[in-house]
């Protein structure tokens, strides 16, 4: 980290941690809601394991447009540090 960039009040650590925790949980939970969701509709339709592989691909796309979106507004937010 650049002494520049580093304010003496922590700014850039907790960015960081908030960036560590909203990407974590923006990987994490579309999988699991996806997962649950995939099981429980190939239950009902005796597709298995087809819809839970659907589910599983659209969370996953949609986790990687979330992804970047936040990466960018996060690119943002540090250049203002």
């Amino acid at each position: 980290m650049e002494t520049s960039k580093a304010n003496g009040n922590g700014a850039s650590l907790r960015l960081a941690f908030k960036i560590a925790a909203d990407f974590g949980i923006t990987l994490a939970v579309p999988a699991v809601v996806a997962a649950l969701v995939g099981v429980r509709l190939d239950a009902r339709f005796g597709t298995r394991p087809w819809l839970l592989v659907l589910c599983l691909i659209i969370a996953f796309a949609l986790t990687g447009l979330w992804i970047v979106q936040k990466a960018k507004r996060y690119k943002a937010l540090y250049e203002k540090i």
